[in-house]
């Protein structure tokens, strides 16, 4: 799935064929009165009560994130969604007395407009240094600009700082957030208690994790003497511990403060069952007994152990938010690196939770195998949509041991609606699945032992020659790095233009990033793996996704998207060399690979992918009694017979291609 960063230049497509009764989608704000449709929120009464509570600042920053900095947030901390009516992953508002105006990027224009409502402008940036142009030019000289230090991290802070520092305009903290003020039916912690993993998908217990981390500040030439985790995925990591606070992510509200000697834990105490309390070693005070403290309380308790003579905090930059981060002081009292030891170490997953993964896996295929074939049936009767496509297979990972729900909001696209890369069908936009069209299926699992996220891209007819071609460039894209041997320590960066290079040789490309580093029943998005410029070099244990793609305007769209496990793989001559192994178990669309584009070399790794393919989804679609899907499986992962190789990425002409990455393409996953 592509992360919620930023997409450089990504075509929108216009939604043809999905209005309710003729209705026009999109707000009008131009017309007397404004054109307004059914899905906008009507704002006027929330914008009044917020500017109430502006007091003496001229203007009041609402990021799109929570307190941990979190990709997905839970619905109580969706205060754009509250104030605007936009429900897109990313965006910034901005409310002055007279004006409010909202940020996002070119996935979610077409949303924002059909959202809210004529109070709010829209502008099609995200850069701080916009924002800041706009804060000048409306807050007059000496006026404040009021933010939440909870939801802004350090870099955040840092920019609009520097954006403002010579125009007479600076920044207030207010740690009371206003939204919050006025969001009178703002959305519970949900009630859920919190759950400990079995053993079965543990190696290391959390005392062992403990003194592991503990080891890395020892080693530290820093010295630190304790250690904050922000994180959500940390401290449940850190623990064993999941839960149930943030939709799709098995994450709850806390914090960890970890020095030599205690363990404190921030977390909603409510939640916490006797029988965690006794798996925490609560009840004690040496140095593996988990102190539980409540969630509220851990910005005072910072600031005491801080003030102590002699003790140093350890922070992940990317990760910590400002209100936290401020109150650490004097400077040398601070150590901080861009991410934690425990974000680090967690990338690296253990021999336990490497064979989990792909067993979950393995499972995951199943499902996405029963959508392809059902679909394959059922489209060319006219009846699906791309919202019924969605939840059979929804319905399908369900059936599969250790279900947990889906690892995100699946992206199914048919025709038009694909070349927008983060569409999810909605009652009022959902197409009718055609024989005529493309379909791109971005979809992933949660179970107890993993987490899956697979893009598979269709067509049911007869492909364009353009469609067919595109098709085979991203999936080259995709062979040529699943196929690269590479040296331990290579940063992902290094080898992502490899995933473009078959579609720069005929002038396309794609608007977004090539892969996220995946979690262990955590996100699908986990940092810091992955092919962006700030993510940590790869090392074997690592897990990433690899999703090349197109997007044709008003028209398709395509990507394809395996899960790679990084490993040792032998060399002639030298030692310490990786390379990926696919772990996603689900075919590519036959009809769309035109062979003639593949190297020799691409289609013997096609031919291997295929074997194992039909290894390991064999037996197992045979033990859940699916005889058809095997079938299925079986003629769709049939040996392609080598014709002439019109395009041809030799191992050597890739490794030379990767010499020349000076980030070009720095967007996220």
């Amino acid at each position: 799935m592509l992360s919620f960063g930023w997409l450089l230049a990504l075509s929108l497509a216009a939604l043809a064929g999905n209005t309710i009764a003729n209705e026009k989608l999109e707000r009008n704000c131009s017309v007397s009165p404004p054109y307004l449709p059914s899905t906008v929120v009507n704002t006027t009464l929330r914008l009044q009560e917020l500017r109430k509570e502006m007091g003496n600042i001229s203007a009041y920053i609402i990021p799109g994130t929570d307190a941990h900095l979190s990709e997905y947030i839970a619905p109580r901390d969706a205060r754009v969604a509250f104030m605007t009516g936009f429900t897109g992953s990313a965006g910034t508002a901005i409310v002055t007395l007279t004006k409010a105006v909202l940020w996002t990027d070119s996935r979610y224009w077409v949303q924002a407009e059909r959202q809210m409502d004529c109070n709010w402008e829209l502008e099609k940036d995200v850069s701080i240094s916009s924002m800041a142009e706009w804060l000048i030019s409306e807050v007059p000289p000496g006026g404040k600009i009021g933010f939440d230090p909870f939801l802004f991290s350090l870099k955040t802070q840092e920019d609009y700082s520097i954006s403002l520092a010579s125009s007479n305009r600076s920044l207030k903290s207010i740690h009371d957030n206003l939204v919050d003020r006025v969001w009178t039916d703002r959305p519970p912690i949900p009630p859920d208690n919190l759950t400990r993993l079995p053993d079965r998908v543990i190696q290391r217990t959390w005392q062992m994790k403990v003194e592991h981390i503990r080891n890395q500040m020892l080693d530290s030439p820093y010295q630190p003497t304790a250690l904050l985790l922000s994180a959500l995925d940390e401290t449940a990591w850190l623990f064993n511990l999941r839960g149930s606070d943030i939709p799709y992510n098995p994450f709850f509200y806390s914090y960890t403060l970890l020095t030599m000697d205690e363990i404190w834990l921030y977390l909603h105490l409510d939640r916490v069952t006797e029988e965690l309390k006794l798996y925490l070693n609560a009840s004690c005070n040496h140095s593996l007994c988990v102190q539980l403290k409540s969630y509220d309380t851990v910005r005072n308790d910072l600031k005491e152990y801080v003030a102590k003579p002699g003790v140093k905090m350890w922070i992940g930059t990317e990760y910590t938010n400002y209100a936290l981060y401020e109150i650490i002081t004097p400077p040398d009292k601070l150590v901080m690196s861009s991410y934690s030891p425990v974000l680090t170490t967690k990338a690296v997953k253990d021999e336990t939770e490497q064979r989990i993964l792909r067993d979950a896996h393995v499972r995951d295929a199943v499902a996405m195998i029963q959508l392809l074939m059902w679909l394959e049936k059922v489209v060319p009767d006219g009846k699906e949509t791309e919202l019924t496509a969605a939840h059979y297979v929804n319905k399908c990972r369900s059936n599969q041991k250790d279900s947990r729900g889906p690892s995100f909001e699946t992206i199914s696209a048919s025709g038009p609606n694909a070349a927008l890369a983060h569409y999810s069908p909605t009652a009022e936009t959902s197409r009718k699945l055609t024989v005529e069209e493309m379909y791109l299926v971005d979809s992933g699992g949660q179970y107890l032992d993993g987490t899956t996220d697979i893009t598979r891209t269709v067509h049911w007819g007869t492909p364009t020659a353009m469609q067919k071609e595109a098709f085979t460039r991203v999936l080259m894209g995709n062979i040529e790095i699943s196929r690269t041997i590479f040296p331990s320590g290579t940063r992902g960066i290094n080898m992502e233009m490899l995933g473009r290079r078959a579609l720069w040789e005929v002038g396309l490309n794609y608007g977004h990033g090539t892969g996220h580093g995946v979690g262990n029943y955590f996100g699908v998005h986990e940092w810091p793996v992955g092919f962006q410029s700030n993510n940590i070099p790869f090392r074997a244990g690592m897990f990433t996704s690899i999703e090349p793609g197109y997007y044709k305007e008003n028209d398709f769209g395509i990507r394809i998207e395996d899960v790679v496990v990084i490993v040792p793989v032998h060399t002639k001559y030298g030692n310490n060399y990786l390379t990926f192994d696919t772990v996603s178990l689900v075919p590519y669309d036959r009809k769309l690979i035109d062979t003639s584009l593949l190297s020799s070399q691409q289609l013997q790794w096609l031919n291997r992918y295929y074997e194992t393919i039909r290894k390991l989804m064999g037996p197992e679609l045979e033990r859940q009694n699916l005889h058809e899907e095997k079938k299925w499986m079986l003629r769709n992962t049939e040996p392609f017979l080598e014709s002439g190789s019109s395009t041809h990425i030799s191992s050597s002409s890739s490794l030379t291609f990767i010499t020349l990455t000076i980030a070009l393409f720095y967007n996220t996953v």
